[in-house]
C-alpha cells in the first residue's frame, strides 16, 4: 500500500508557472504508474498526466498539452507536474494517483482513467487569477 501527499499549490497570476509535488510514502515506488488528476468547482475530476513506472512514457490531458510536464524522481518517492503558461481554467484541486502495475508492464504503460487508480492523495489547490 501507498499513501500519498500532495503540495505546491498556490495562486498565481495567469502565465505564471507553479510546480507540483507529490512524495509516497512505503517501498516501491518504482512499481507504481503515478498520474494526476483534478477537480473544479461543480465540476468532475478530470485527467490531466501519467507517467510510466520507469518515467520513459507520459500522457497528457489535451488541454495542458505542451504546457504542463510530468516527472517523477524514483530515488526520492516523488512525481511532479510542472504547470507553465497557466490559464484561470486550470483552476482546481488537484490530485496526485497512483497504481500498482501489471506484472506483464515492462515500463512504459500509463493511464488515464480514474479508476484505473487505486490511490488517491488529498489534493492541493491551485488557484489562477485573470
Amino acid at each position: 500500500q501507498v499513501q500519498l501527499l500532495a503540495s505546491g499549490g498556490g495562486l498565481v497570476q495567469t502565465g505564471d508557472s507553479l510546480r507540483l509535488s507529490c512524495v509516497a510514502s512505503g517501498r516501491a515506488f518504482s512499481n507504481y504508474v503515478m498520474g494526476w488528476f483534478r477537480q473544479a468547482p461543480g465540476n468532475v475530476r478530470e485527467f490531466v498526466s501519467s507517467i510510466s513506472r520507469n518515467g520513459e512514457n507520459t500522457a497528457y490531458a489535451e488541454s495542458v498539452q505542451g504546457r504542463f510536464t510530468i516527472s517523477r524522481d524514483n530515488a526520492k518517492n516523488t512525481v511532479y507536474l510542472q504547470m507553465s503558461a497557466m490559464k484561470p481554467e486550470d483552476t482546481a484541486l488537484y490530485f496526485c494517483a497512483a497504481r500498482m502495475t501489471e506484472p506483464f508492464d515492462s515500463g512504459s504503460f500509463v493511464y488515464r482513467r480514474l479508476n484505473d487508480y487505486s490511490y488517491w492523495g488529498q489534493g492541493t489547490q491551485v488557484t489562477v487569477s485573470s
